[in-house]
């Protein structure tokens, strides 16, 4: 029984640890400044709407071939 307690103990004590040990690591993030968040933003914008564009027709094109298959 007194294991037992003393692992409960223990577990009670490594909770501050974790929150502190999380706190250090936000404190380590370099956040983007605005300019190259905005770059960022725009190119990954930029990039979907090009892959919409790529997956849309090469959709349109496999549609158009199975209509054109099946009407056969």
């Amino acid at each position: 029984m007194a294991d037992s307690v003393k692992k409960e103990k223990a577990a009670a004590k490594k909770k501050p640890g974790f929150f502190k040990g999380l706190k250090s690591e936000y404190r380590k993030i370099s956040w983007p400044d605005r300019t190259s968040l905005l770059k960022q933003s725009v190119a990954v914008v930029c990039v979907s709407v090009v892959v919409g564009i790529i997956i849309a027709v090469l959709d349109f094109m496999m549609k158009y071939g199975v209509d054109f298959l099946t009407s056969l």
